[in-house]
């Protein structure tokens, strides 16, 4: 029993690694996209374009492994709801890999046009998108809850960026029609790296739901992240 046991936490420790090695290849992509539009790299946004497979190789393997897990030990209780969270967040990175892609395509339809503006917020939507995507992941590895709330919490700032580079934009757009096309692209950008960071806020409530058996996906009136009155 003991030897069953230790054989179903090794393959558990694996599935771990699998899924950090999976948040680090779409973490990557994410900043490369990012990278290629703010240094007007064409080359770097076609390598994103073109470096699908390995992140989808993941996505099968780790969907494989969690099947196996579910089906060869019938686990109970904690291990459960990891092996439950660790499909949610699978989908979730696979995605994340895939809204990197809609970066690069928007960052090449864009760098043919004149700067529409200085790129300062996008940049700094970037950083904080992969920061919660690799705090989310952590958190997942170490079980750390407040870790996991800090995602939460870094949710809004990163909302906030998206609003105030919409406002920007439209401003641009209103004075300057030539920029409509370019402008629009970049608020593209901006909803697909807001999207990425709801992404690693899926990880780190299902980091939540672990540790806690809560769901808090839904929030209720009351709760803290709550924004209604």
């Amino acid at each position: 029993m003991e030897r069953v046991f230790r054989h179903f936490q090794e393959e558990l420790d694996q599935l771990k690694e699998r899924l950090l090695a999976m948040g680090g290849l779409a973490e990557e992509r994410v900043r490369k996209s990012v990278r290629g539009l703010i240094d007007r790299d064409t080359a770097a946004l076609d390598a994103v374009l073109s470096g699908d497979v390995p992140i989808n190789d993941l996505h099968i393997e780790v969907d494989d492994r969690c099947v196996k897990l579910l089906a060869l030990h019938q686990p109970m209780a904690a291990d459960l709801r990891v092996i439950v969270a660790a499909v949610k967040i699978n989908t979730d990175l696979e995605r994340v890999g895939d809204l990197a892609v809609n970066i690069a395509e928007a960052g090449k339809r864009y760098l043919p046009h004149p700067p529409v503006k200085p790129l300062i917020d996008i940049p700094r939507m970037g950083e904080l998108a992969q920061t919660m995507l690799r705090d989310a992941l952590d958190a997942f590895v170490r079980r750390d809850m407040l870790l996991a709330q800090a995602v939460l919490a870094a949710d809004d700032t990163l909302d906030a960026l998206k609003t105030q580079i919409f406002r920007e934009l439209l401003t641009c757009m209103i004075q300057s029609p030539g920029t409509i096309e370019p402008a629009l692209d970049l608020i593209l950008i901006s909803r697909h790296l807001e999207r990425i960071g709801d992404h690693a806020t899926n990880v780190a409530e299902d980091v939540i739901f672990i540790l806690s058996a809560k769901d808090v996906r839904h929030p209720q009136a009351d709760s803290p992240r709550s924004n209604e009155p």
